[in-house]
């Protein structure tokens, strides 16, 4: 069974396994989705975790293509599942410190005096 044209054959679960299969191993991209997503949450207010977050939702993607291309001999599947989970949690992380930001400035730009203010002796 195969996906596509040019992509390699899926094993079918139930098949007994070839002598010459490799060992299922974790895949290393899972370790590093959830090294980059937890630096990504714990860094989110600061909105310097955008960039690890967005790094780590980018990585997840090629390791779940690559996991399905294996044919089920890469695992850490919960690994990346946390990671992305940390991930998207920095992000709106990120997403709500700007928002607060934005809208103190507005609030402080609301209250200062328009035009210019002369001192009490100038007509």
């Amino acid at each position: 069974m195969t996906t596509a044209p040019g992509q390699a054959p899926v094993a079918q679960p139930g098949l007994p396994r070839h002598p010459l299969d490799p060992d299922p191993a974790r895949a290393t991209k899972a370790r590093a989705v959830f090294a980059l997503g937890l630096i990504g949450a714990l860094t989110g207010l600061f909105v310097g975790g955008v960039v690890p977050a967005t790094l780590a939702l980018q990585l997840a993607r090629q390791a779940r293509r690559e996991a399905y291309a294996s044919g089920g001999f890469l695992t850490g599947a919960a690994w990346l599942r946390r990671g992305e989970r940390l991930a998207w949690t920095g992000l709106v992380l990120v997403t709500v410190s700007v928002v607060v930001a934005v809208v103190f400035g507005v609030v402080r730009l609301a209250d200062t005096p328009y035009g210019q203010d002369f001192a009490p002796n100038v007509d």
